[in-house]
Parts: C-alpha cells; sequence; structure tokens
C-alpha cells in the first residue's frame, strides 16, 4: 500500500490551504504521518487518491449512516438538481423535512434549519438566553459544541470553575458567561447554581462524542434536567452528532429525558450541510419572524440538502438499522477486546448504539479527564496499521467510530483480522 499522490497532494495544498486542509483533524497531527486525500466513496467503502481501499468507519464523521451514495438518495438528489440549486425562498421540502424531525422528538414542535451543528448550536443558546433573559451557560469539559468564541473553553489546571479561552483570538471576555462542569459529575452543575442566579441553561452531548464515546452514567442525565428545571434554566441537548444515530430520533428518549431545546445534524442532511434546533413552541415562538430572537441564513434549508435530508430519514425509518448496529458493535467490541487480551494490550471499549471508540488505557472512561489517561502513541501505531489492514478510521483517539447500514459480512470479517493485526503490531511497541 503506498499514498504517494496522497503526499504529492499534501505538498501541493501547502501553498494556499491552512495546513493543507480545511479542518483541523483531517491534518492527522495526533497520529502522524500525511493527511490521506480521498477521490471517491460507495456503500461502506472509500477509496483514496492511490486507489486504496478501505472500509470506512469515518462516514464523514456520522453523517453517512446509509453508506455512500445510497441509491434512494442519490435519485433524490438528482431530481431536486434539476429545479435548481438554491433559491433564497422557502420550498415545499423544508416542511416535509421538519415534519419527519419534530415528529421523531416529542418534545420538539417547532424546528428551523441552518447549514451546521455549529451554527445549530449558536442559535440555540442564542435562543436559551433570549427566553430565559440571562446570560450565563454550563458546558461540560471534554463537550465539542463547534468553534464560536463563547464555548471554545477549557477548565483550568481541572478547576470546574475556571474558564479560559481554548483558542487564540478568543478573547477573555468571549467566555465570561461560560461555566465548566464535569461530565457525569452532577456536583459540579450544582456548585454552578448554587453561586450564580442568571444560567440561562446548560448544553450537553447526551453522550459524549469527541472526548471519544462517554457514555452518561446512572442517573445523570435526568438529575441534569432535574436541576434545570428547580432553577429556570433550560437544558440544551446538542445531538448533532447522536441525533438518528443509536434509534429513529434522539439520545433523549433512551436516557429518559426530554430537552428544552435540541440541537441537530450530520444525518439530517443526508451528506449534505444541514443543521437544525428545535423545541415547544413558546420557546420557538422567541425566533424571527415570530419574535424578537434574530437568526437568518441565506441557504438555510438548501433544497438540495433537504432532499437528500428526506431521503435519507425515510429510507432510515424504513430500514430501521438500530438492533443490527447494536449486535454488530457488539461484535467489533469483542474483537478489539479479545485481541488486546489475546496480546496484552490495554483498553477500555465505549460504545453507544452505532457510535463506539476504543481507549488505549485500563481506566473506566467517564469524563474527559479519565479519557486523557488514554495513550495516545499506542492509539497512532493502531491507526496506521488499521489504514494498512483497508480500515479508515477517524485519525484522532478523542473521535468517535461510526457504523453504516451498508457495512456487508465479508467486511466484519475483515474487520476481526484488520483488529487482530493492529493490535499485535501495538503490542510489539509495548
Amino acid at each position: 500500500m503506498n499514498f504517494n499522490k496522497s503526499q504529492e497532494l499534501y505538498k501541493q495544498g501547502l501553498e494556499h490551504l491552512v495546513g493543507a486542509v480545511n479542518s483541523p483533524v483531517r491534518a492527522f497531527s495526533s497520529v502522524g504521518g500525511n493527511p490521506l486525500f480521498i477521490k471517491k466513496a460507495k456503500g461502506s467503502k472509500i477509496i483514496d487518491v492511490d486507489g486504496n481501499r478501505y472500509i470506512d468507519l469515518v462516514l464523514s464523521y456520522g453523517p453517512m449512516i446509509l453508506g455512500h451514495r445510497h441509491r434512494k438518495v442519490e435519485r433524490a438528489i438528482s431530481k431536486s438538481l434539476k429545479y435548481g440549486y438554491t433559491f433564497g425562498a422557502s420550498t415545499e421540502n423544508e416542511i416535509k423535512l421538519a415534519e419527519i424531525v419534530c415528529s421523531a422528538f416529542p418534545a420538539m414542535d417547532k424546528v428551523r434549519f441552518v447549514n451546521s451543528g455549529t451554527e445549530a448550536v449558536i442559535s440555540g443558546i442564542r435562543l436559551a438566553r433570549a427566553f430565559t433573559g440571562r446570560d450565563k451557560i454550563i458546558k461540560f469539559s471534554g463537550c465539542y459544541h463547534g468553534h464560536q468564541d463563547a464555548l471554545l473553553v477549557a477548565a483550568g489546571s481541572g478547576l470546574a470553575t475556571l474558564s479560559l479561552p481554548g483558542s487564540k483570538g478568543v478573547p477573555d471576555a468571549a467566555v465570561e458567561n461560560t461555566l465548566i462542569s464535569t461530565y457525569n459529575n452532577i456536583e459540579s452543575v450544582k456548585e454552578h447554581f448554587k453561586k450564580h442566579n442568571d444560567i440561562a441553561g446548560v448544553i450537553i452531548e447526551p453522550v459524549g462524542g469527541n472526548m471519544g464515546v462517554v457514555i452518561p452514567q446512572g442517573s445523570f442525565l435526568e438529575e441534569l434536567k432535574q436541576l434545570t428545571l428547580q432553577n429556570g434554566a433550560l437544558l440544551i441537548a446538542d445531538e448533532v452528532m447522536t441525533g438518528f444515530r443509536s434509534k429513529f430520533g434522539g439520545a433523549q428518549e433512551l436516557f429518559n429525558v426530554e430537552a428544552d431545546i435540541t440541537c441537530l445534524g450530520k444525518v439530517i442532511g443526508g451528506g449534505f450541510p444541514v443543521g437544525a434546533y428545535g423545541a415547544r413552541n413558546e420557546i420557538m415562538e422567541m425566533v424571527a419572524p415570530l419574535g424578537e430572537m434574530y437568526q437568518a441564513g441565506t441557504l438555510s434549508g438548501n433544497p438540495i440538502a433537504m432532499a437528500a435530508g428526506i431521503s435519507t430519514l425515510n429510507e432510515l425509518k424504513k430500514q430501521n438499522p438500530y438492533e443490527t448496529f447494536e449486535k454488530v458493535a457488539g461484535k467489533i467490541q469483542y474483537f478489539l477486546e479479545n485481541s488486546a487480551k489475546k496480546y496484552g494490550v490495554e483498553i477500555t471499549v465505549n460504545r453507544f448504539g452505532s457510535m463506539m471508540n476504543p481507549f488505549f488505557t485500563c481506566e473506566k472512561v467517564t469524563n474527559f479527564q479519565e479519557a486523557q489517561t488514554t495513550n495516545t502513541d499506542k492509539f497512532a501505531i493502531f491507526f496506521w496499521e488499521m489504514i494498512r489492514n483497508g480500515v479508515f478510521l477517524p485519525p484522532s483517539q478523542f473521535e468517535a467510530w461510526f457504523l453504516s447500514s451498508a457495512l456487508t459480512k465479508r467486511d466484519i470479517k475483515n474487520l476481526e483480522i484488520a483488529i487482530d493485526r493492529s493490535m499485535k503490531a501495538v503490542s510489539k511497541s509495548i
């Protein structure tokens, strides 16, 4: 397996693209080596410019839940293209997709489509502030909600109350209303409510997907909901990753929690740039043109993206692949744990529905601090060995793997072989 053309494109890209990429994780910084450049994909496979073929467990970080270029989705896109690309005006498909999305979330009466998960979260937080008349937002260390200034925050020295900008270019003033708590630690949230009476909302990924896959423990989410109710704040669920991934709808229902505002993306666009935020009527009627919270977007509700989203969700509902996802994810977990035991490698595997990943640590991982006990050097070895064995993984220990309904029995067998070989390579580095 060679990567000559990818290396050539990387060198060319350095001249006019920042780091030769348009999103930092694509740079392969945490695993070393040069990034791969992709040429095409179909079904469960993705193919790079050198012709190397991989089982795709990245799936564009989640949206390709049916696999690449599903025939029904392609047909819907082709049909929509014949009528035009964008109009800056309303179309019938916006109404159709809104009906599908709202029907899948019991607490959602109205939805507003935007162009990305980041935009959905920005708008959801603005809405929480508008509705409550308050300014402060609580977020959790390790949960990523897009690159907006107010949420690019890291906890300083593990102190749950200290908010520091996590990126150059973010002024202190931009994060002064952002409070940091520890995921799965309800006491860290209670402390903020004791000290502040102007908290508009708490934003959380119901299942963490950007510190690896981290699952809420016990009644954590239910207690969080009760805490917001008691203090007049709103619970904002960032289901950009988890939406439609574990069931037809969101993770909230599985954990018996209804958020006040839900932010979506990924799957609802069927591979196109789409985000959304929604809530019950009394909250959403704060949004212009019904209310005084302004949010707009020329390309929001793009007709081609709406067509792809409708087709994807209709097919997903028809397939109902969630029981199969659970079985396949269980098999992959077994492959990982069995091979690790066989070669004496310490790992912890976390999974939720069609999302999963292994941490190279013997510690239980329930928050960002525990996730950081993982051995990222071992992950880098594992990553490249999986690439050489035909499996495309996210080039970061802290990104979730995703499954698609296009995976075949042969793919699963090949995954078993690749995992065993890759874990053996890791063991030789110990």
